[in-house]
């Protein structure tokens, strides 16, 4: 048995086809066909069921893939320990936003990266709350950028910065003629929110749930973008983060926002990686761009 033969099995079990796994892992089908029948003989188990158009694991041969998923990320972090051990700053870094940070946090901070990290590469990712936080404990990803806080089973997590809830409304609605809004104000009215596995669905369901606020049952949005385009068509009213309103998308026509009354209600944005994580300095290294782009000091 080798690694080799273990990311053969772990790309069938994500792919769940022979012909997808050999692209992935660049072999022929029937080299990894092969090499996963000798795997089966070492270890005296079935781990496919090999139908036609239909390839599943065996019971067997998922608890191996657990196991195998496992090894092989030890032995990327391996790698990792050993590259990074002369400059912790170069290579490759897994970094993942959620849907609600990423569009509008990286164009701000890329270019800075690219300055104060030259030798960092980036490999970026998007995916929510819950995804995320599997990936990142799983392996696949070193670093996450999310809306705090976070499980904390071995992770661990950095406040970045906060940000407030502004209010998105369409241009003829009664409270776009106010300068800014109380929550109070939102009272009896109808709220646009993200379809659910959105963390900011539950942020903006906490701000909301002190007035009488409406969900609109009929309509979830899949992004923010989403969500402004209903309320230009006169569906609701939606809450938004200050970097979404501050992204070229901001000033759409149509469109009204206005911000909270002090103290208004906001998020704290931060980042988790793995206790264990080789990649800390870069980790920290890169929080550090952020926290100072965010503080208006880079």
């Amino acid at each position: 048995m080798n690694l080799k033969d273990l990311k053969y099995l772990v790309a069938l079990a994500d792919t769940g086809h022979f012909g997808k796994a050999a692209e992935r892992t660049f072999v022929s089908q029937p080299t990894l066909s092969a090499q996963l029948k000798k795997l089966e003989e070492f270890l005296g188990v079935k781990l496919v069921e090999r139908q036609p158009k239909n390839v599943q694991l065996t019971d067997v041969g998922k608890q191996v893939v657990v196991r195998a998923r496992r090894m092989l990320n030890e032995s990327e972090e391996i790698i990792a320990l050993a590259r990074h051990n002369t400059d912790p700053f170069a290579g490759k870094l897994k970094m993942a936003l959620i849907p609600t940070i990423g569009p509008y946090l990286l164009p701000r901070v890329m270019p800075k990266f690219r300055k104060a990290l030259p030798a960092l590469s980036l490999m970026l990712y998007e995916y929510q709350t819950e995804p995320l936080l599997k990936r990142l404990r799983d392996g696949e990803i070193d670093l996450g950028i999310m809306a705090l806080p976070a499980e904390q089973d071995g992770v661990e997590s950095r406040k970045l910065y906060v940000e407030d809830f502004t209010v998105a409304l369409p241009n003829n609605h009664p409270l776009a003629a106010k300068s800014s809004i109380k929550i109070q104000d939102l009272k009896g009215q109808t709220l646009l929110l993200l379809e659910d596995g959105h963390c900011l669905r539950d942020q903006a369901l906490e701000v909301c749930s002190r007035v009488d606020v409406r969900e609109h049952e009929d309509f979830r949005g899949t992004s923010l973008e989403t969500l402004r385009q209903m309320v230009v068509a006169g569906l609701g009213i939606t809450l938004l983060p200050e970097l979404a309103v501050e992204s070229p998308f901001g000033s759409q026509r149509g469109l009204t926002v206005r911000r909270f009354t002090k103290p208004a209600p906001s998020r704290t944005v931060g980042a988790v990686w793995r206790k264990s994580s080789t990649r800390a300095a870069a980790v920290a290294a890169v929080c550090d761009v952020i926290d100072r782009v965010m503080a208006g000091k880079f």
